[in-house]
């Protein structure tokens, strides 16, 4: 029997043009929002922090200097 991705969360490696899938899953979490972010609209994430983010505007405000 397969396994199916679908609702299971992945696990990724953020890189500076992309992402690699470490664990299979059809989503990720937004850092800040906790909201679920489908692999195929993930836009925004944080190289060095290795998070993601669900909006240009989330993200601009995670990463801004305090």
């Amino acid at each position: 029997m397969l396994m199916s991705n679908t609702d299971r969360p992945a696990r990724l490696h953020y890189m500076a043009n992309g992402f690699r899938v470490l664990a299979p899953g059809d989503h990720v979490m937004c850092a800040v929002s906790g909201a679920r972010v489908p692999l195929d609209e993930l836009r925004y994430w944080s190289v060095g922090a290795q998070a993601a983010y669900a909006s240009a505007e989330i993200a601009s405000e995670a990463l801004s200097p305090r």
